[in-house]
């Protein structure tokens, strides 16, 4: 019996030791070369990818390894978004320590149709700004601040976002797409302006150009745009709702003595009310006023009705709650 138990023992020990070897091997640096390098992890990347690269780029030993290394140490949930500084000279375990602590920049995303406001509570919150200073420096350029998910580093300053912000919007804001709203009789402005009320009054590409066309027709008749969105905007901020866009409005709302209220007023607001996507400024650019409808509405399954007469809109809202 002892003589089987030996070699049994003499087995466990050789595996026992191999095991550790490659755990400890897979821990240690790649190299001795202290060369740092930028590593960006994006938003939402898998844990897979992550390690693939760090592979790839010769700053782990395997990919594998690193998965289960992570996985042990229960880790695998906490890589970070952004970009760390790392090296060859690093350890597995350094690596890991480094992607599961707090970036050198920070990954935020802004919403479409938000307006200046909301986007600096989102910076605020991501610790890239204050959110008093961003709305004073950044209120006067409403509908030209591009949202999009944005990769900025700790040390940004408020002039640094804005002006990130605005360079993106005039890259996405093209000449052709000018030159067609142009054509529509609308100036560059003016179109930013109807984009930031379509993107507030329609969700879906289809029911952003379809409200574009409608807007557009009521503006060229002289008929007031009669948007609620332009009502939520001068309202603002709702306590008991935690929101910038009122979600019930009353008729003493849509009576508020104002130059952005577009029941009151014809034509457009002074300037935009929120700060529209790619999307709504193609639908202002390929909207046409020629269309046979006048109403739209939107019911509560968030289907959108057209109406030629103010008496189908009025059956509209009373068969599709």
């Amino acid at each position: 019996m002892r003589k089987k138990i030996g070699p049994l023992i003499l087995i466990l020990l050789l595996v026992f030791f191999l095991a550790k070897g490659w755990w400890e091997g897979n821990l240690s640096p790649v190299s001795s070369e202290n060369q740092v390098q930028s590593f960006i992890i994006a938003k939402g990347e898998s844990l897979d990818s992550v390690s693939f690269r760090l592979e790839k780029d010769r700053l782990i030993k395997s990919a594998t390894f690193f998965k289960i290394y992570l996985r042990t140490k229960g880790l695998t949930n906490k890589v970070q978004s952004g970009t760390f500084k790392l090296s060859p000279n690093m350890s597995a375990t350094k690596i890991a320590t480094t992607l599961t602590s707090k970036p050198d920049d920070s990954w935020v995303t802004l919403l479409e149709g938000w307006r200046v406001e909301e986007m600096a509570e989102k910076i605020s919150d991501q610790e890239l700004g204050n959110r008093e200073e961003f709305t004073k420096q950044a209120k006067k350029y409403e509908g030209h601040l591009f949202p999009d998910t944005y990769l900025f580093p700790k040390e940004i300053t408020t002039e640094g976002i804005i002006k990130t912000l605005r360079a993106t919007f005039a890259s996405r804001y093209s000449a052709d797409l000018q030159a067609k709203i142009k054509k529509l009789g609308l100036s560059s402005e003016e179109g930013i302006i109807l984009a930031s009320i379509v993107e507030r009054e329609a969700r879906s590409d289809s029911a952003r150009e379809m409200v574009a066309s409608i807007l557009l027709k009521r503006y060229k008749i002289d008929m007031g745009l009669n948007a609620d969105a332009t009502i939520q905007y001068i309202l603002g901020y709702q306590p008991g709702e935690k929101s910038w866009w009122k979600r019930h409005l009353t008729k003493d709302d849509l009576k508020i003595a104002s130059t952005y209220n577009t029941y009151l007023n014809v034509g457009l607001p002074p300037t935009p009310i929120s700060n529209p996507s790619l999307s709504a400024l193609v639908a202002v650019a390929n909207a046409n006023p020629q269309t046979p409808y006048l109403y739209y509405y939107h019911d509560s399954k968030g289907k959108s009705h057209y109406a030629k007469t103010l008496d189908e809109h009025n059956q509209n809202v009373a068969n599709y709650p």
